[in-house]
């Protein structure tokens, strides 16, 4: 006879009800063979008075057993588990170990070794370099929240629960047609306008339709990581031409052109990923003339277009395309915070259609609710005031963190002062490597992440982008401080 009186253990603070707690353990005890098939269960009475529970309590786990397939009632003779119940043949594991499914799997599947491993796990007292992000502090948490709340208690609210549209919330669509084509000098209807989850997806969706194995894509000797992973994943040809001060060469592009067959260009026309330069306007011109000539899409990431500190914005080169050959991406992540998820894929309505049916395949929608609240956020000026505000503080922060680099640690790096975004391109001097500093750095609880993604050329330049905005100025003291340490520390090595 099975011991269920020491075996079951009940959890009276759990939410869970006793009836799911007992038949939970009785199944767990069929799946180890402690309970064997055709085995008789006691009578529902009798089980309740060994548990100490009320005998509904075993009735309803009973017939919890019956619905799920574990058990069958056979008249006048009682509760019984299944007879015809296979054996489940599974790797034992002792009661002191923790089923943990990130062993390796059963079974055999494909791997990708071209997408790079994002590691978001930080650890208290680390400080850490970005990218170049902005700071999660200044988001604009009660605004958002405010209008999210106030669009959830319309009554017709319900519209916006269901399943919507591939494109995006048409609210949004019509807002960003207006906000797009005034700020950044576009000519686009709603019909133009695809909105994703964020820049990623569009440079995804982009690949998907524009790429397939050996096609050819273009993109700076330099380049930003995530872009080449995702290109590299559809199996084609990076074609990498010289970045200078003034941007992607397209001296270079159109010698490439007169040879072969391209199917893209890659840019972030604005500022540069990862070295934050301009692309000039003489290039941008020659840029657009050699997609209309060779028939070629310019896939124009402009991944941080409100952070300007010198100028105005420069237009994208979208603004000037009169062709159709620009695909233009953009979105609000890195504007107000990187949690919400909202971007933006523009260009022709042929194109945009065949992506949004794409995206229907990844991601049937996006969040209307949360589209609707950016659509009102953008439209009633909270995002242009936002943008206004947390510009003074990211010059004043960039201006810290270059004053300190070159004051404090100019013999080790080489800069020039970005004129717009969220990081510096720093050379480190070529006597030391970053391989050494991230080693030596995290004595300071410093980490300097993977530098290594930022030559994927293999040039060696000894380069680094190093994120300022997300720091406020008594955190990019201390993170210059440990960075000074870390040098000092290399120095005494030498």
């Amino acid at each position: 006879m099975f011991p269920f009186k020491t075996s079951i253990q009940f959890d009276r603070k759990c939410n869970q009800a006793l009836y799911l707690q007992l038949s939970n353990q009785i199944i767990q005890c069929i799946k180890n063979q402690t309970l064997a098939p055709n085995t008789k269960l006691p009578g529902s009475r009798t089980l309740a008075e060994q548990l100490n529970v009320h005998r509904k309590t075993v009735v309803a786990c009973y017939e919890e057993l019956l619905l799920q397939g574990w058990v069958e009632s056979i008249p006048k003779k009682g509760t019984f588990i299944l007879r015809s119940l296979p054996v489940l043949h599974q790797k034992k594991i002792n009661d002191s170990e923790v089923f943990d499914l990130k062993r390796n799997a059963g079974f055999s599947f494909y791997k990708n070794d071209v997408l790079p491993e994002k590691k978001a796990n930080k650890v208290d007292g680390f400080m850490y370099f970005n990218d170049g992000v902005s700071d999660g502090r200044l988001a604009p948490i009660d605004e958002i929240a405010r209008t999210y709340r106030r669009i959830s208690a319309k009554k017709n609210v319900h519209e916006h629960l269901s399943y919507g549209s591939t494109y995006g919330n048409d609210a949004l669509r019509e807002v960003l047609v207006d906000y797009l084509n005034f700020t950044r000098g576009l000519h686009i209807a709603k019909e133009n306008v695809l909105i994703t989850r964020g820049s990623q997806m569009g440079i995804w969706l982009s690949s998907q339709l524009l790429l397939q194995k050996e096609d050819v894509i273009v993109v700076g000797d330099t380049n930003y990581e995530s872009a080449d992973s995702t290109f590299l994943n559809r199996q084609a040809k990076l074609k990498r031409v010289l970045v200078d001060e003034d941007g992607i060469v397209t001296d270079e592009i159109e010698n490439l052109c007169k040879r072969q067959q391209i199917k893209a260009v890659y840019v972030t026309s604005h500022h540069h990923h990862p070295t934050t330069v301009t692309l000039s306007a003489k290039r941008r011109i020659h840029l657009l003339n050699l997609a209309r000539q060779y028939d070629f899409a310019i896939v124009e990431d402009d991944y941080d277009y409100d952070f300007n500190y010198n100028h105005a914005p420069i237009l994208p080169l979208a603004s000037h395309d009169t062709n159709g050959n620009v695909i233009y991406i953009g979105s609000l992540c890195k504007t107000v915070a990187p949690v919400f998820r909202i971007g933006y894929l523009i260009a022709s309505k042929e194109f945009v259609d065949e992506a949004s049916k794409l995206r229907g395949f990844i991601d049937r929608q996006g969040d209307a609710l949360l589209e609707l609240t950016f659509a009102s956020f953008i439209k009633s000026g909270d995002l242009d005031r936002h943008i206004r505000k947390v510009m003074r503080i990211y010059k004043q922060r960039r201006d810290l963190f270059c004053k300190l680099l070159k004051d404090e640690l100019g013999d080790f790096f080489q800069f020039e002062t970005p004129k717009g975004g969220m990081a510096v391109w720093a050379r480190l001097n070529s006597n030391y490597s970053w391989e050494t500093v991230s080693e030596v750095a995290r004595k300071y609880q410093l980490e300097i992440g993977d530098w290594q993604r930022y030559d994927g050329a293999k040039l060696g330049h000894n380069h680094m982008r190093i994120g300022f905005a997300a720091y406020d100025e008594e955190e990019i003291r201390e993170l210059i401080n440990r960075l000074k340490k870390t040098i000092h520390d290399i120095e005494k090595l030498a």
